[in-house]
């Protein structure tokens, strides 16, 4: 039985008994049967880093990246990682608990943190870790105060500042001047930390989430104006939104019929929402309200310099320290991002810039260097993988799996199929609720509440997802299975409830300014 199906058993199994998750943090977790001595962790979390913006990749040819390099090099690269849903919050949140955003209820980024949740940092503590956390929450209780998991805490409220930034340093407010860069500060902190551990023979995990790389793009200094005139890389979908909604009324004077299909959407069969999208401060027509996104490119690509030095210095102190054998790195993005791509820009689609997220390991004691994973591994994944380090078996709440063995040559069932969820948000009304389904060549989106054309793709033929082939005759029979296993995995884990919350404030999108 694939994960997939066990993912789904599973949570079902724990619904139908009631058991609550405060519950479940009061049990000691499982050994492995495995498990030796346990390993170090440090977690590195970046912001809004799509998975192709790394120097070894080759998407970008003038951007340098040389730790995010090196991990690849020394680790594995995890080619195919994807988030459940393309936002900060409920991937923050899926990251910590190993639970879906329907199932944790961290739906967006003002959703506020229910009582009960687990994270996976408290079962580490139970075992004797010494637990840090280091930058960016911003995961409902966003005020900057210290969370449960964890040691020693230094965060900041929402989404903070990349220049002499305050942090909530154990429950102390400390303001930092004189230039401090908070990817610097918080890097500095976090090394400060591992060397306290060293005299405690204790293992330890550090959770090193930066701002970087989020707007408003702010370099370091030493990397401002690095990539200025530097060309852009123009996606091949950047043109396919330019096609106008069809203009009412469209009936047809000799037959009495209304446009439909192609007639009305287009060659392409490309969703009006998107083609409205792209005048929003989320498309390239009208970016950040007015902001070129050209300029926006290069500054995003001059922010993540730092996040990069930042990987090179936790590598190169364990190496120094002599902990780099028993110390397992993990970098990745919270989400992808758009650049262009169906002329977008920003998160929250379904589409693979989106969704998918930079994802290295590196631990000399268990993987090869130079590996690359193909199978399709979720933000889900990540708590179980952080607990068999510890020689810990996941938590019964946990969706997701421990990918260790994949990269241990071992023979494991995995998932065939990731699935997607994002929720409507009243700041952003341009992007509809949607779910979805990804195998490795097909995807299929379905979208909720609006007058719309559903989408499906065949990420083979067209990797791009430039032929939205949702009516294509051949396809139908796979495009029903689909749709079917996607309400299979919404009815089996309670995910068949709207998320809805009171939002009694004005609109803030451009054409609804001000208006409730």
């Amino acid at each position: 039985m694939k994960p997939s199906c066990l993912n789904l058993a599973l949570i079902s199994a724990a619904i139908a008994g009631g058991s609550s998750t405060t519950a479940v943090a009061r049990q000691q977790l499982s050994k492995l049967s495995e498990s030796g001595k346990p390993l170090n962790v440090v977690f590195i979390l970046s912001d809004d880093h799509r998975y192709d913006y790394m120097g070894f990749v080759g998407k970008v040819p003038w951007l340098e990246t040389p730790a995010m390099d090196r991990m690849a090099r020394e680790g594995a690269w995890i080619r195919n990682a994807f988030v459940t849903t393309s936002l900060s919050s409920p991937s923050r949140a899926s990251i910590l608990t190993g639970m879906y955003s329907h199932s944790h209820k961290v739906v967006d980024n003002s959703a506020p943190m229910p009582a009960g949740l687990t994270f996976f940092p408290e079962y580490l503590q139970q075992v004797g870790f010494q637990t840090g956390f280091f930058g960016k929450w911003h995961m409902g209780n966003d005020t900057g105060d210290p969370q449960p998991g964890f040691n020693h805490w230094e965060s900041f409220s929402g989404q903070g500042e990349y220049y002499n930034p305050r942090l909530n340093v154990n429950g102390k407010w400390i303001r930092y001047a004189d230039s401090t860069y908070v990817t610097d500060l918080l890097t500095t902190h976090a090394i400060e930390f591992m060397k306290q551990q060293q005299t405690s023979h204790k293992p330890f995990m550090v959770y090193l989430s930066h701002k970087g790389v989020h707007d408003n793009f702010s370099p370091a200094k030493r990397h401002k104006g690095c990539y200025s005139g530097k060309p852009l890389v123009i996606p091949p979908s950047f043109d396919t939104s330019k096609e106008k909604i069809k203009a009412l009324p469209t009936i047809d004077p000799s037959t009495g019929k209304a446009a439909a299909g192609k007639e009305y959407y287009g060659e392409n069969m490309l969703p009006d929402w998107v083609k409205n999208q792209r005048e929003s401060w989320h498309g390239v027509d009208y970016s950040y309200h007015g902001r070129p996104w050209e300029d926006q490119v290069r500054n995003y690509c001059e922010t993540l310099r730092s996040v990069d030095e930042s990987i090179g210095s936790v590598l190169d102190y364990l190496k120094e320290a002599g902990l780099d054998e028993n110390t397992v790195v993990i970098y990745m993005g919270d989400n992808g991002f758009a650049w262009g791509e169906h002329g977008l820009i920003d998160k929250r689609q379904f589409y693979e810039e989106s969704v998918r997220v930079p994802m290295l390991i590196r631990s000399p004691k268990l993987i090869k260097g130079g590996q690359v994973l193909e199978k399709m591994v979720q933000n889900v994944d990540v708590a179980p993988t952080i607990l068999a380090c510890a020689g810990l078996d996941k938590a019964p709440q946990m969706v997701g799996y421990s990918f260790l063995p994949l990269l241990q040559g071992k023979d494991i069932p995995w998932r065939d199929r990731i699935f997607y969820e994002y929720y409507w948000e009243h700041e952003f009304p341009q992007t509809p609720t949607m779910h979805g389904v990804r195998t490795d060549r097909y995807k299929y989106i379905r979208y909720h509440g609006v007058w719309d054309t559903n989408e499906f793709y065949d990420l083979q033929e067209d990797p791009y997802e430039t032929r939205n082939l949702i009516a294509a005759p051949q396809h139908q029979t796979l495009i029903k299975e689909l749709n079917h296993d996607l309400y299979n995995w919404l009815e089996s884990t309670d995910g068949m409830s709207i998320p809805l919350k009171r939002t009694e404030r004005p609109h803030m999108d451009h054409r609804n300014q001000s208006n409730y």
